[in-house]
């Protein structure tokens, strides 16, 4: 159901806000370890994220299927800069946006959730398996951010 879904994103937005805030500006500022984005840019990336999935599950539940590319993730981080941004911004904006696309969630209509989403060369999809795999990816990134010792695994293994 569509509400199950939403509660399903809305629930650790909700839930992971008070440790995101909790993050000095200092310590989002920082890279993990070499190559690898910092907290801002990692939360960044899922702010990216969302962009396109809003996209992907909108068209979906609007035209019953959705066809569009994939997204490069470095070049999105890259060009917005996020290094640049205070780190409350960036959490405030992740906030926001995942909450309206929990509202959007809730209200997509039952049968959409079964239509199909063609993302870049990847085989199809449901809209419902867009929208599970978010939340996971999210997670994925905000257990890698925190610094947490068990991570959640993306893709699901």
């Amino acid at each position: 159901m569509p509400q199950d879904l939403s509660l399903l994103l809305a629930q650790p937005v909700e839930r992971e806000l008070p440790s995101l805030r909790d993050v000095s500006e200092e310590r989002a500022s920082l890279a993990r370890a070499p190559g690898k984005w910092s907290a801002k840019e990692e939360l960044g990336h899922l702010i990216d994220s969302a962009a396109n999935n809003h996209i992907r599950f909108v068209r979906a539940a609007i035209d019953g299927e959705f066809r569009g590319p994939g997204y490069a993730q470095d070049d999105w981080v890259r060009l917005h800069d996020y290094s640049g941004i205070p780190w409350e911004t960036i959490v405030n904006v992740w906030f926001q946006y995942n909450t309206l696309l929990a509202r959007l969630v809730d209200r997509i209509p039952e049968e959409r959730l079964d239509a199909l989403c063609f993302i870049g060369t990847s085989p199809a999809v449901t809209l419902r398996f867009v929208i599970e795999d978010y939340v996971l990816h999210m997670q994925h990134h905000i257990d890698q951010l925190l610094c947490r010792e068990v991570i959640t695994q993306y893709p699901s293994q």
